[in-house]
């Protein structure tokens, strides 16, 4: 038996979902890396970085390849991730990574460019089926997740409102694929995701604080 086949395998069958081992080790070390981007952990990357070469036999075995482009994406800016919070232009006091608010400008370019990329991203899987069976949902995480993952390599506090509109279409996306795993933890992830977002929201806003007072000394 090959690693691939023994990922795509299934493990156990819960509530009539069955589960899969890459589908299950997958997001357990993304759920972790999550938690590492809360902590604002430099080694949430790595733990990124192995979650999406296990997540890309998952998507594959499901036929979604947004899902799989979604996973490469997170390879790939894993890396310059890493790269980037290792250099530590936008370092704390305490040695872990300062967050901030986007500007308006960078917002805009979010927006736009999630906007645009799904329209684009969509549209491809539209015109060529057998790439996904549900071509609008999966582009829009393809897309989703890249600006999200951008955005947390930045440093910004709107990476998790990047993340939560992320997971309200990845649940049900991922329960209608069969991958019964991705969807619990899609789910866990929202709590997660809610918290981080009052931790890096407070920490910006603290953040503001110490400049102004600094300014006004």
């Amino acid at each position: 038996m090959t690693a691939l086949t023994w990922l795509n395998a299934e493990a156990f069958t819960v509530f009539g979902q069955h589960i899969i081992w890459s589908d299950m080790i997958g997001n357990t070390i993304g759920l972790a890396a999550l938690a590492l981007g809360w902590w604002r952990s430099i080694w949430t990357w790595p733990a990124q970085f192995l979650s999406g070469l296990i997540l890309v036999a998952a998507y594959g075995s499901a036929h979604l390849s947004g899902g799989v482009g979604k996973q490469l994406l997170i390879i790939g800016v894993a890396v310059w991730g890493w790269r980037a919070w290792q250099r530590g232009r936008r370092q704390a006091q305490d040695g872990s990574i300062a967050v901030r608010f986007a500007t308006w400008r960078e917002r805009a370019l979010l927006l736009g460019g999630t906007a645009v990329g799904t329209a684009a991203v969509g549209g491809v899987f539209t015109l060529l089926p057998q790439l996904s069976w549900n071509p609008w949902p999966d582009a829009y995480i393809f897309v989703g997740t890249l600006a999200a993952m951008v955005a947390q390599a930045r440093g910004l506090v709107e990476f998790w409102f990047a993340w939560l509109l992320v997971d309200l279409v990845g649940v049900p996306l991922a329960f209608s694929s069969g991958l019964a795993f991705s969807g619990l933890v899609y789910v866990v992830y929202l709590a997660l995701v809610a918290w981080g977002m009052r931790d890096w929201w407070l920490r910006s806003r603290a953040s503001d604080r110490s400049v102004l007072e600094g300014a006004v000394a």
